[in-house]
């Protein structure tokens, strides 16, 4: 699934700032690989949708198939990032952890920026739909992620 450019929506579709659509829809399992279609899918790569982008945000479907992060490698990302499984299976892994966390379909976590993580293996059997949005994170927004150890 790929995401519709604003430049293909008619001028009445577009907001106030006229840079994007008013109104866009989709379907977070439409184009999902069959079983059939698993291995090509594996050897083709983890797929990224691009689903909503403004300053300061973004928004991206991703279908694993059996994929995982390359050996010694981690992500370190800038921006803060909230994903949650939709679907399949997961496993991943913080640098500042002793174990891997698995996560199930409906399993959602928060990432801090900066804090090193990777993907030790999805599901080989059906696609792993992951939402993940990537946002610039503010004082007030860590505050809610992390509340002080007094207040709960």
């Amino acid at each position: 699934m790929s995401t519709p450019d604003a430049d293909h929506y008619a001028p009445e579709a577009r907001d106030a700032d006229s840079t994007a659509p008013a109104a866009v829809q989709g379907n977070l399992f439409a184009g999902l690989p069959t079983t059939a279609e698993i291995p090509a899918a594996l050897a083709a790569g983890e797929r990224f949708d691009h689903l909503l982008q403004r300053p300061g945000l973004r928004l991206e479907r991703i279908v694993s198939t059996g994929q995982a992060s390359p050996t010694g490698f981690w992500y370190e990302q800038a921006d803060a990032e909230w994903v949650v499984l939709l679907t399949g299976a997961a496993t991943l892994r913080f640098a500042d952890e002793a174990a891997a966390r698995s996560l199930q379909a409906g399993d959602w976590l928060y990432i801090a920026p900066g804090r090193r993580h990777r993907v030790e293996s999805t599901d080989a059997t059906r696609p792993s739909v992951w939402l993940a949005l990537h946002f610039v994170e503010t004082a007030a927004i860590a505050l809610l992620m992390n509340p002080p150890a007094c207040c709960p």
